[in-house]
């Protein structure tokens, strides 16, 4: 009788561990607790899965501190200074060799010194083919580049920070220096040509003319066009930062890839093809200076850079996410 009276209680034990298994609880509550304990015990600080107490992976590189590293960086502080000193060279260069004062007929040098709007212009048509371009492959194309080349890539990676949140908070970081350079630029020129030549209306080539602050808006808006145009540089310089651990290759490289399609935009037995060039539509932002806005080249503009940036930016994060961190 004893043994068939024990025979369920034991069968009935074994199925409840059997179900207790197949679902995946423990029926020890202690051991999990009993571990973690002799993990923390053993190593302070530190969770039974091996991460830190407190560790929050949507916590790591804040933006404030990559802003913060990167203005702090003595190239940051020179292109900023540099583009806060080039509107008053530009106006002593106008002031030692001009010799027809606040003009209002010919083309965008002509018109430099008819108003401050003017000279904005002036400043952005000198500087959109280049100077801007370069600068927006500097921040995008040093960014990850130069962590590689001071070996210290993969002691971030080891902090740990994701590095897809790396990536992104250090694209983000450079994004801002990119928005931040193209508005001190224009805004020092507009500061510096009103105080010179006065707060006048925009007058175009064409000879039409505009009010201050149509002028003034007009402004902002090719600023805000611009800014999208180079998003193809800055997808670019990022695809080869995460390439290579030269700093000086990844912004050469985008600078270069800008001055040639540039080059091959100028060649007219291309024709139809030079539409595809990611430069052909980089001074489409010239039409928000006529009373009649043609809207149809900045569309186009804009599609191209961002279906250029897009394509860079992918490859880079695809990049990133694979490569064997060594340095």
């Amino acid at each position: 009788m004893s043994d068939d009276k024990a025979s369920p209680t034991t069968s009935g034990g074994d199925s409840r561990d059997n179900n207790s298994r197949d679902n995946g609880v423990h029926t020890d509550p202690h051991g999990a607790s009993d571990l973690a304990e002799a993990v923390r015990a053993e190593r302070p600080g530190v969770e039974a899965d091996g991460s830190r107490t407190g560790y929050r992976a949507s916590r790591t590189l804040p933006i404030r501190v990559e802003l913060v590293r990167q203005l702090l960086r003595r190239r940051t502080q020179l292109v900023l200074g540099f583009l806060v000193l080039l509107p008053v060279i530009l106006v002593v260069a106008f002031e030692l060799g001009e010799d027809a004062p606040n003009r209002r007929s010919g083309g965008f040098v002509d018109l430099a010194t008819a108003s401050g709007v003017n000279f904005v212009v002036l400043t952005l048509f000198v500087c959109s083919s280049f100077l801007l371009p370069m600068i927006v492959a500097l921040f995008f194309g040093d960014t990850i580049a130069s962590e590689a080349s001071w070996s210290s890539l993969k002691y971030l990676l080891a902090a740990p920070i994701p590095r897809h949140r790396l990536l992104r908070r250090k694209a983000a970081a450079s994004g801002i220096l990119s928005v931040l350079s193209l508005l001190v630029l224009p805004g020092t020129a507009l500061l510096v040509g009103v105080l010179w030549y006065g707060a006048g209306e925009l007058v175009s080539p064409t000879g039409e003319a505009a009010p201050f602050a149509d002028g003034v808006l007009g402004v902002f808006l090719a600023v805000c066009y611009i800014s999208v145009q180079l998003f193809w540089v800055a997808g670019l310089a990022l695809y080869l930062s995460v390439s290579t651990d030269a700093p000086l290759g990844a912004v050469g490289g985008a600078v270069l890839a800008s001055i040639l399609s540039q080059i091959l935009d100028q060649i007219t037995a291309l024709e139809d093809l030079r539409n595809y060039l990611p430069t052909h539509y980089a001074l489409a932002w010239m039409d928000l200076l006529s009373t009649d806005i043609d809207w149809s080249q900045m569309a186009k503009g804009v599609f191209s850079a961002l279906a250029y940036g897009a394509l860079f930016s992918f490859l880079a994060a695809r990049k990133f996410s694979t490569k064997d961190i060594t340095s």
